[in-house]
């Protein structure tokens, strides 16, 4: 198996493999279908095994590591890994995989295909919904039954993120990296909103927000490229910020600025030159999971959340080479 660590609140999986939880904008669900918004940081990472004495018992079990979140707050998983030897990557949330939304299995899939492949896939925003497009990774406590895992499960059982990364088989890839620049899509932002903890601690699974603009690629290589016996995998326990306070004594981070605030100031948000790129077909399983918005009203709820449309202006979005050393052609 492969070794993994935390780093500067990343995971380290192998050599090669990292993953960060980005900090971002909760889109509106309004129907329309958004550009990338920004990372605005990563979400501080705690391993379990250092706070054995203060975690649920069943933690000791899963292992792995926990972030904090607010409710109905969005993040994004940020991919960095070698172009030189790529990974296999599959993501689940509460053990329902966010590519097919089958239940997990360990094993590689390809009808449909369950994984992505680090890179080119630079990230992943949500869940595989539709057509070009994700629905927002956004927390939602355990036990409400609006996350992904209790719509198709019909249980809350896991909650969190589950992901495993596989190596290539020996002698798919070169072993030594040549120079190569890594793309960003992250800015520095000091705006932030405070936001009220709920009453209790409590564990929290992920539930879909609104759409964005997002491929995920099609595998190459073939199913045949990855050593599926030469892995690493983490989980990755989500708690509200009340349960974090609990359980390690520190704060949590306040709540990104809104999206409607931080359109208005002009910031950025982002899209990628990938028109190239093929896209798998949206889970169909995926494609019926509700939104928060949409459970909301089903249980009869007043709006929880501001879902003003917004307008970003097309000057607003910084479009982004897929590869950053690539030469893009134009109109002569």
């Amino acid at each position: 198996m492969l070794e993994i660590k935390v780093q500067s609140n990343t995971i380290q999986i192998g050599k090669n493999f990292s993953v960060s939880f980005q900090r971002t904008l909760r889109l509106p669900d309004d129907g329309k279908t958004y550009p990338l918004p920004p990372g605005l940081g990563n979400f501080p990472i705690c391993k379990v095994d250092d706070y054995a004495n203060s975690v649920p018992p069943s933690w000791k079990e899963h292992g792995g590591v926990f972030i904090p979140m607010y409710q109905r707050e969005a993040l994004w998983l940020n991919f960095t890994a070698a172009h030189w030897r790529p990974n296999a990557v599959k993501i689940a949330v509460g053990k329902i995989n966010a590519v097919s939304g089958n239940p997990w299995v360990q094993k590689l899939q390809t009808r449909p295909q369950d994984y992505v492949v680090c890179p080119t896939q630079p990230w992943l925003d949500g869940i595989n919904a539709g057509d070009d497009y994700i629905r927002q990774f956004v927390a939602m406590p355990l036990g409400m039954g609006y996350t992904v895992e209790a719509q198709v499960s019909g249980k809350e059982e896991f909650g969190g993120i589950q992901i495993i990364a596989f190596e290539p088989k020996p002698g798919k890839f070169p072993e030594k990296p040549p120079e190569y620049q890594e793309m960003e899509r992250g800015i520095s932002l000091s705006m932030a909103m405070p936001c009220a903890a709920p009453a209790g601690g409590m564990e929290m699974g992920i539930a879909a927000g609104g759409k964005m603009k997002q491929k995920i690629y099609p595998d190459s290589y073939g199913v045949d490229t990855w050593d599926e016996s030469n892995y690493g995998r983490v989980y990755v326990h989500i708690v509200n910020s009340m349960m974090y306070r609990e359980i390690t004594g520190q704060e949590p981070p306040n709540t990104p600025v809104s999206a409607k605030t931080y359109t208005q100031h002009g910031y950025p948000w982002f899209d990628l030159y990938d028109e190239h790129k093929g896209n798998l077909d949206a889970s169909g399983i995926l494609s019926d999971v509700k939104s928060v918005k949409e459970m909301d009203a089903e249980k009869g709820f007043s709006s929880q959340q501001d879902d003003t449309s917004i307008d970003v202006s097309p000057a607003q979005i910084n479009k982004l080479p897929l590869d950053p050393n690539a030469i893009r052609d134009g109109k002569w």
